[in-house]
């Protein structure tokens, strides 16, 4: 009745849990106002303040100094790239990048990290490299390109791996390791999930720092809560799940003062009363309601408000099953109100309460409050809808008008630069001018005065006249001959000026080609990698082909070579003994007697092992009807074997028979030979695109991790076949309460 409500918790819970094992801490004034004194006291340039820098800029970033943390890093990059190592260059702009990318400014987080990465290249600082890198496969998640984030995160744990020990090498390989771990738990792989989940704990654990120890814990918690999630019959999961949980809270519990923020108990608290709440039988709801008012009483202290409703609930659903409606009225309404009180409520949230209280209403035949409970729900579910579709149009108004301020800026940008060049083209051409009209201007006085020369001494300087004549007559050629000049080079300005414009484009359409010319390459590489790994793959799959078949054809051999040989020769043998027996004694009559049995006995055995090696029953008549008869055939008095075949329609292909056939006779071998069994169920189940096979035993049960470390001839052999009819291979076994293993393979 109330399953919406609880899902919701759930979800928040999962939530918090995300939030909590991949953020950064939150730097309060206090850590800020240390970290300014610190770097006050170090030395420009100084190895100190380039490590302290990066701390004091993230902490300035997170106390919405952004600018301030900008301006910081920018200076001391300004500084390190002076420097002949180049190691805190890169570190700095890995830094850079990372703000910038949270701070939505996507241009300049790649120009930073790719400036990171060239000075990568020019260092030798192994911990420098695996920290670009870690901010690279950082960046990579946040912009949803998680494969290539886990290539760059591996890089960096390999750099890391080669580093020397420092006072932050541990710290950030932890950091690394819980980016691989979300990227993991997104994609729902639980064994990588687990594997860096558990390397986070170690680090904790050598670290020996309660933060790191709590967090790691919280995420091992979270871990096999998600994988009992997957399977609510994997107990062990849910076990293990309780008990991180639980690590986590007495971690807190004996390091209070060095984990200052008690909204982490409130929250661990609350997941461990919902695991107990959802998996545990009912005799655990004392505990679950033990450590939901522990996180009630730790969510009010704190003012978390998320919490407290989070913790209200699972109350509500403990007093739910206690039939105790009352009381569950009035957790929900105590939730309700907590939502109520916060500026901006969680509508989701309020959406949940709503719906169970009306739910609650109802049941209890109070439909007034049912009806009115139920009026709030439409109400906020109208309004999230409508809030979501504003949502959506102000992003897309948003990013529409941001796109056309981008064209707009950059039509100004052009125009801008076509007027500034036609400005200087002006001043140009107005420059020359002036300096001809000055010309012009000096030569007209030149004129003037030697006319009023030629004027007082018309009469007696005759041929002065004369060659003063030709005299203005040559400079009038010769400004004749400038303004040709000059026109003649403003036409050359503009060839050159239409060279220039052709070879830029030439050079553009050059790195267009190239650009997808190496786009290209990179695509033909790709496709050649993955035919040859399908190549690898065929060529793994034939050789197994004909291992599984030589296995086949010698198992046969010896077959016949045992029933045909053997077989022929001691049937022989009795026949004789059976003539001879009339001829012998009555004393020697018992002990021939006997010696026949044992004959006897012989044969059968040796049918039996014949019969193992190559099952003739199979070949004639199918799975079933040779599983059943194996089956028959191995029960005793001490053990039942039981065959159960559903939904089989006898389509199976006769070699894929006979593998299934064998993995099934080597798991029953085993079982026999290791367990001591007193039943035995070999079950088939045929669907629509896959066959089940599961074998399950009430052995002794057995430890599978040193198994898989002995590596077993037998286990190798199971694992290969399966892999042959490309089906997937799973163990469980428990110590005293047997063994489960199936296999699937499809159609």
């Amino acid at each position: 009745m109330f399953h919406s409500f609880k899902s919701t918790l759930f979800l928040l819970t999962i939530f918090w849990c995300i939030l909590f094992c991949t953020s950064t801490a939150v730097y309060g004034q206090e850590i800020l106002t240390t970290y300014k004194e610190q770097y006050d006291k170090t030395r420009p340039g100084s190895p100190a303040r380039f490590e302290l820098v990066g701390k004091y800029a993230q902490a300035l970033f997170f106390q919405e100094k952004q600018q301030e943390a900008t301006q910081l890093l920018k200076e001391n990059i300004s500084i390190a790239e002076k420097q002949e190592d180049k190691a805190n260059a890169a570190y700095l702009y890995a830094i850079l990048a990372m703000n910038a990318q949270l701070n939505e400014n996507v241009t300049e987080a790649k120009k930073s990290i790719k400036k990171a990465l060239d000075y990568v290249q020019q260092i030798d600082v192994d911990e420098i490299k695996a920290y670009v890198n870690y901010c690279h496969g950082w960046m990579y998640v946040r912009d949803n390109q998680e494969a290539k984030a886990v290539q760059s995160l591996l890089t960096a744990v390999s750099y890391y791996e080669k580093a020397p020990q420092s006072p932050t090498k541990l710290s950030r390989l932890s950091a690394t390791y819980k980016e691989l771990t979300s990227i993991y738990a997104s994609w729902d792989d639980y064994e990588l999930q687990e594997k860096y989940s558990k390397l986070t704990l170690d680090i904790a654990i050598k670290q020996n720092n309660p933060n790191a120890l709590f967090d790691a814990y919280m995420m091992m918690g979270y871990l096999y809560e998600s994988e009992f999630a997957q399977n609510t019959n994997n107990i062990y999961a849910r076990d293990l799940a309780e008990k991180y949980y639980k690590k986590a809270i007495k971690t807190y519990e004996n390091n209070q003062e060095v984990i200052p923020f008690r909204s982490d108990l409130a929250f661990v608290a609350n997941n461990l009363a919902s695991l107990y709440l959802r998996a545990f039988p009912k005799q655990y709801n004392e505990q679950a309601t033990y450590y939901a008012n522990l996180a009630l009483q730790q969510a009010q202290e704190t003012h978390q408000i998320n919490f407290q409703a989070s913790s209200y609930g699972i109350l509500a659903e403990i007093a739910l099953q206690q039939e105790d409606s009352k009381a569950a009225t009035s957790y929900l309404l105590s939730a309700l109100s907590a939502i109520n009180s916060t500026h901006l409520p969680d509508k989701n949230t309020l959406l949940s309460i709503y719906e169970s209280l009306a739910q609650l209403n109802e049941r209890e035949e109070n439909y007034l409050g049912a009806l009115h409970f139920h009026k709030l729900y439409l109400q906020t579910y109208q309004s999230i809808y409508n809030q979501d579709k504003l949502e959506i149009s102000r992003r897309l108004e948003a990013q529409y008008e941001k796109e056309q301020q981008k064209q707009q800026l950059l039509t100004l940008q052009l125009s801008s630069e076509k007027k500034e060049q036609q400005i200087q083209l002006m001043k140009t051409l107005g420059l020359q001018q002036q300096q001809e009209l000055e010309n012009l201007k000096l030569s007209e006085e030149n004129q003037r005065k030697k006319l009023e020369i030629s004027q007082l001494e018309t009469e007696t300087h005759a041929q002065a006249l004369k060659l003063s004549q030709l005299e203005n007559d040559n400079k009038l050629l010769d400004i004749q001959h400038f303004k040709k000049t000059l026109s003649y080079q403003e036409k050359v300005n503009s060839y050159f000026l239409a060279l220039a414009l052709v070879f830029a484009i030439l050079l553009f359409v050059l790195l267009y080609v190239y650009k997808q010319r190496t786009k290209s390459m990179k695509q033909q590489k790709e496709l050649y990698n993955l035919a040859l790994e399908k190549e690898k793959q065929h060529a793994k799959i034939a050789t197994l082909t004909a291992l599984l078949d030589g296995q086949e054809q010698e198992r046969a051999r010896l077959a016949r070579d045992l029933h045909d040989g053997l077989g022929g020769l001691l049937s022989g043998t009795k026949i004789q003994l059976s003539t001879l027996q009339h001829k012998i004694t009555d004393a020697n009559k018992i002990e021939m007697t006997k010696s026949i049995e044992h004959l006897d006995n012989a044969v059968d055995e040796l049918r039996r092992v014949a019969h193992n090696l190559m099952p003739d029953l199979l070949l004639k008549y199918g799975l079933e009807e040779a599983l059943k008869e194996y089956a028959n055939r191995m029960s005793t008095d001490q053990l039942d074997i039981d065959v159960q075949f559903l939904g089989y329609t006898h389509t199976l292909q006769q070699d894929k028979q006979l593998l299934v056939y064998r993995i099934i006779q080597e798991l029953v071998n085993n079982a026999l030979k290791h367990a001591s069994p007193q039943q035995i169920i070999i079950q088939l189940v045929e669907s629509d695109n896959s066959y089940m096979v599961t074998i399950e035993d009430d052995g002794c049960g057995f430890n599978l991790e040193q198994v898989q470390q002995s590596k077993s001839a037998g286990l190798h052999n199971i694992q290969s076949r399966v892999q042959f009819l490309k089906g997937e291979f799973h163990i469980h076994s428990e110590f005293n309460l047997g063994t489960s293993i199936d296999f699937q393979f499809p159609k």
